[in-house]
């Protein structure tokens, strides 16, 4: 069994720079929190989307194990749009509701879990029978899951905390178990 920890980044003020923008004071005591509920899970990688509020979320168990974080790209944020949506909340609604539509220089549903799948499939078979650790986000995040079973979707996306953790346990690329981790809120 691969067991992968899913983990949507701890809370961020919003800013449209999606690369560097940090996590919040709350986010900061809430990703020492992640380290914490990660310390005896045996982790063995930790891997990241190149966003710091994902890699500032993961990195406390980065340390904790004494490992680096690879940065794989295909765990990033969707890209909803090319400029920030005036309507945030009509814009993810119409994506998660055709999954083929996306909005000018943004991605699909369709397009973006190809992408994080793609990159889901590579760590199964790179760290099969590991523990690893994945700093992500939330939509990305819920993509995936969505692709191994469709009950994850755009309800379960809204109903994620930031930061949440979720554990998954494979077989091969057969997913056979998701359990919640942590309280967060």
């Amino acid at each position: 069994m691969t067991t992968i920890y899913l983990i949507r980044h701890a809370h961020s003020h919003y800013t449209p720079d999606e690369m560097h923008r940090p996590l919040s004071e709350k986010g900061v005591k809430d990703a020492a929190a992640v380290t914490g509920c990660l310390t005896y899970e045996n982790i063995h990688a930790v891997l990241s989307s190149p966003y710091k509020r994902a890699v500032q979320t993961v990195e406390g168990i980065a340390g904790y194990i004494g490992s680096e974080i690879e940065i794989v790209e295909g765990f990033k944020e969707r890209t909803l749009t090319a400029q920030p949506a005036e309507d945030f909340n009509k814009a993810i609604t119409k994506v998660w509701e055709n999954p083929s539509f996306s909005w000018e220089g943004g991605e699909s549903n369709l397009a973006a879990q190809q992408r994080g799948v793609k990159a889901m499939k590579h760590v199964l078979k790179e760290y099969a029978g590991q523990h690893v650790a994945i700093g992500t986000h939330g939509n990305i995040m819920v993509l995936i899951m969505q692709y191994f079973d469709p009950h994850y979707d755009f309800a379960f996306w809204r109903q994620l905390a930031m930061p949440d953790i979720y554990q998954l346990r494979f077989e091969e690329d057969l997913l056979k178990r998701v359990k919640g981790i942590g309280a967060f809120t």
